[in-house]
């Protein structure tokens, strides 16, 4: 048995669509179980009209247009989703009538996306003359708590689907990103809450491979767009993945990760519109290769906090009463380095000049503290840092020819990554340095 999951924009169009039924097709003989995201761009219409329906305006026109068009491309009849857009318009009727838009709500409006796609899928194969079935997820065991946005499932989720996904003749086409609580109210499982959906289905049924199906290219050796001569990475170790994901590659985010790898089933992702290609598979063990290591990645408009240490050998009560504040600012601090002068936090992306100024002004109040904003952290991945004695020395070489000076470096004791913090201006330049050492011998 195998697990397919289909990312929204892979089945955005009639072309991607039926490119995606000939890849079901072709698995047929391996007993598929297909977990689908919603078609395109259908969340983000579902939101705004979610958003419309509590200022009185009550339109679902793009998702009918998208759904009803879908259908007749693909010989579905309309009266595969009918239904369901009455009741999602009846919904935002109801949402315009009481003027009210509570998370339990939103969370119910938006699974209207996966409900419609598992529909369209399911009947679109049985117009190719495979027998498949629409399933919601949460009629099979997707049982979560009650936290509407970021649901988490619940002990005996796992045992559930497993009986709830019993072999049968017809292929199981079952909504990603959505479950319910133990009160019967509709869930969202949050970011990536299909490929988490994928991933339980997996470990539940004992699959022996998730393949997540995307319109880009596997993991790359750098972001294409910086730097032209990336290359696919074919397999990489769960540590690696989620180290990659942290740092802003385009992998798969780590908790989706989990169940999977905690039943040994390796997880690929692959470009559903390149013919072959063989993606990269992330497996629970290391891969070493004879490279220094596997990827470099980046994540830009960081902000670094640095606080002055003006009281000898506190460094350690003035970073807690640092995290407290920023904690209090809702600002996360994603690298740290120390010194008995000083501490320099480097925040979480995109965090605005507002919250930066907050941030500040809290951190002020403990130690003297000076911001930098337009900041980048840059980091080498790679289970083939572990343990090298030359892995530092090449890269800062490589920074120094290249002209780049990091402002803060950090390391993690499993020495898989090491990161550092440079301006926004600069990424192309480090990304382009570090990638030459990744592919040269």
């Amino acid at each position: 048995m195998i697990v397919y999951k289909f990312g929204g924009q892979t089945i955005a169009t009639p072309e991607r669509l039926s490119r995606c039924l000939d890849l079901i097709e072709q698995a047929s003989e391996r007993k598929p179980v297909v977990v689908v995201s919603a078609h395109g761009d259908t969340t983000e219409l579902l939101s705004e009209a979610a958003k419309g329906a509590l200022a009185g305006r009550i339109s679902i026109g793009g998702v009918r247009n998208m759904h009803i068009g879908l259908c007749e491309e693909s010989g579905v009849a309309p009266g595969m989703v009918e239904p369901l857009l009455t009741r999602l318009e009846a919904l935002l009727h109801g949402i315009a009538l009481i003027k009210e838009l509570t998370p339990r709500t939103l969370d119910n409006v938006l699974s209207f996306g996966e409900r419609l796609s598992a529909r369209v899928i399911a009947g679109a194969l049985s117009q190719r003359g495979l027998e498949a079935r629409p399933v919601a997820a949460y009629d099979i065991g997707m049982l979560t708590d009650s936290n509407f946005g970021n649901a988490a499932p619940l002990p005996g989720t796992r045992e559930a689907l497993a009986a709830g996904l019993k072999e049968g003749p017809a292929i199981p086409v079952v909504t990603g990103f959505i479950g319910k609580d133990r009160e019967g109210n509709i869930t969202t499982l949050g970011r990536s809450g299909s490929d988490f959906t994928a991933t339980i289905i997996a470990s539940a049924v004992g699959a022996e491979e998730v393949v997540i199906w995307k319109n880009v290219d596997g993991v790359m050796t750098a972001d294409p767009s910086v730097e032209g001569a990336a290359e696919n990475i074919p397999r990489l170790s769960f540590e690696e993945a989620s180290e990659l994901a942290y740092f802003g590659a385009e992998v798969l985010h780590p908790s989706t990760l989990v169940p999977a790898i905690q039943s040994g089933i390796p997880v690929r992702v692959a470009n559903a519109f390149k013919e072959g290609d063989p993606g990269t598979t992330i497996f629970s063990h290391p891969v070493p290769t004879d490279r220094i290591a596997k990827s470099v990645a980046y994540k830009e408009d960081v902000a670094m906090f640095h606080l002055f240490s003006t009281r000898l050998l506190s460094v350690p009560d003035i970073l807690g009463e640092a995290l407290a504040a920023l904690k209090e600012t809702g600002v996360v601090a994603h690298m740290i380095t120390t010194s008995e002068a000083g501490i320099s936090l480097v925040a979480q992306s995109g965090i605005g000049e507002r919250k930066l100024k907050e941030a500040e002004e809290a951190l002020s109040r403990i130690a003297p503290v000076k911001s930098y904003a337009d900041m980048a952290v840059v980091c080498m991945v790679g289970d083939e840092l572990r343990g090298r004695t030359d892995s530092v020395g090449r890269v800062f070489a490589a920074l120094a020819e290249a002209g780049v000076n990091p402002r803060a470096i950090a390391r993690s004791a499993s020495e898989i990554n090491l990161g550092f913090l440079i301006e926004n201006g600069r990424i192309p330049d480090a990304v382009r340095a570090l990638h030459g050492l990744i592919v040269s011998r």
